[in-house]
């Protein structure tokens, strides 16, 4: 399989994921499904078997890094192809979190679905538009969800 090829692929795991919660928010099984952890774990152990072969090459750059030397890594296919992978992984669980939170403050899903795209497309953007959004929303948490979030 091709670098392109995998590159490709690697939105696949996630995308139900996101489709639930940006489609399907107040459907039961969504909550279900995206509250597991173990839902994004079939992209991290792709991301896992890409970065393990070459930690060799990846330890060096981000235990000491530089752009040139950071510049260099994500300029090759499997340098770029990890990268995207780490994004898919982080900014699907920071949709998760999106999702969970806004659930729990009972946040309209017409609001969170292009907030969750954004996300998608741009994550820390969309994260911060989000945190305005939960600002703007107001502190609707129940006390009792937010304590089991958060042990």
């Amino acid at each position: 399989m091709t670098w392109e090829q995998l590159f490709a692929l690697t939105a696949l795991p996630v995308a139900p994921l996101w489709f639930l919660m940006i489609v399907a928010p107040t459907w039961s099984w969504t909550r279900r499904i995206v509250a597991s952890p173990w839902s994004f774990v079939p992209l991290a152990l792709v991301y896992a078997v890409l970065v393990v072969p070459r930690l060799g090459d990846i330890l060096p750059v981000v235990t000491r890094p530089e752009l040139a030397e950071v510049g260099a890594l994500l300029a090759t296919p499997a340098g770029a192809t990890i990268a995207w992978v780490h994004f898919l992984v982080f900014d699907a669980f920071t949709g998760r979190w999106i999702y969970l939170d806004s659930r729990d403050r009972k946040l309209q899903p017409l609001l969170m679905a292009p907030i969750l795209v954004l996300v998608i497309l741009l994550g820390p953007l969309g994260f911060l538009i989000y945190l305005l959004a939960r600002l703007a929303g107001g502190n609707r948490e129940s006390s009792e969800s937010g304590q089991q979030r958060d042990s």
